[in-house]
């Protein structure tokens, strides 16, 4: 029998290439965008808290004072890119035990509330022009709503929201008869056929995972095996690797973000579901990234399957999700 890779040594290789890219005076990471650095943040406190190495843990208020000063309150116009930065807190906070982090995710929740109006029913909106409603930003909400309930004692208000949420988005039409989302509603609130990216089918994982976590009704569970189990099919190569929709011209922009996401939020899934094809698709994307997408300073590229294309901290962020879960998933005890 092959011996097994040592996830959690590849996971600390792509970790102190994501940090190369760290700027402790901005507390943002060069090369990707203000809401990417968000995920990058949330991939180095899923990093520490899986590993137990606590190598980076000053990222997390060095980032918290100097960030802000870009967007007061990790709050821009943008509804989508605020909860990001409300979900790495979170993590921040399940991490330290430290209330500030908490408080701010609840600042920018309270900001998101801005967002939902009766437009096609309910729903946020992307941003302050309130020209679109997107999947993303529903199942951030969704999510984020779900997890402050979760830390909030005798909470009735967020779990309101949450559940209030997912009626609205499962309603939405967002949800393909196949199970996969697409990327929001045309002005007539019907779906627009857009794009189904990987991050879609991941963020709403997290929150139909936390939703039945909250109320034990497995029916959270099987609607999100269903979305899982449809991007499993359609988003992966032949080998199963996950493949974002847009790779064959060559993502540009936040695409090489996305999969990390997915990825993260299936494995929050998985640890609910205990699903094997679930354990199976995260091991085989982390051997894949590390073979295939890697380059001699263990950094990685856009296609997981390969070749190396480029390096920055999306990239690195988005893969290093991979080799993090799979360390989380051959930890000893599990």
């Amino acid at each position: 029998m092959d011996e097994q890779p040592d996830y959690r040594a590849r996971a600390a290789a792509g970790i102190a290439a994501l940090q190369r890219w760290y700027h402790p005076g901005t507390g943002l990471w060069e090369s990707t965008g203000w809401w990417n650095a968000a995920n990058a943040l949330t991939a180095v406190i899923r990093y520490t808290r899986v590993t137990g190495d606590h190598s980076y843990r000053e990222v997390l208020p060095v980032t918290f004072t100097a960030a802000r000063l870009r967007h007061p309150d990790f709050i821009n116009t943008y509804f989508d890119d605020n909860q990001w930065w409300a979900l790495a807190w979170v993590a921040a906070y399940d991490l330290t035990a430290d209330e500030r982090y908490l408080t701010a995710a609840r600042t920018i929740f309270a900001a998101a509330l801005g967002g939902w109006d009766a437009t096609c029913g309910g729903g946020l909106w992307w941003n302050q022009d309130r020209r679109y409603k997107n999947a993303i930003t529903n199942e951030l909400f969704l999510t984020l709503a779900a997890l402050l309930h979760q830390r909030t004692p005798g909470d009735r208000l967020y779990l309101d929201w949450a559940l209030r949420e997912w009626e609205w988005l499962r309603g939405s039409g967002m949800i393909a008869p196949g199970g996969l989302v697409n990327d929001g509603l045309t002005a007539e609130c019907a779906n627009n056929q857009g794009t189904t990216w990987t991050y879609n089918q991941g963020v709403i994982l997290g929150g139909l995972t936390a939703l039945h976590q909250i109320t034990g009704d497995q029916g959270y569970l099987r609607q999100a095996e269903v979305i899982a189990d449809a991007a499993l099919r359609a988003l992966t190569d032949a080998r199963g690797i996950l493949a974002e929709p847009s790779e064959p011209a060559g993502s540009v922009g936040d695409h090489p973000q996305f999969k990390g996401i997915f990825v993260r939020n299936l494995h929050e899934l998985h640890g609910a579901a205990d699903h094997p094809a679930y354990r199976a698709f995260l091991l085989a994307n982390a051997d894949s990234v590390w073979d295939n997408a890697r380059n001699p300073a263990d950094e990685f590229g856009l296609r997981w399957a390969g070749p190396f294309d480029a390096a920055d901290a999306s990239r690195q962020s988005s893969a290093a999700e991979a080799l993090i879960a799979a360390a989380a998933l051959t930890a000893p005890g599990h």
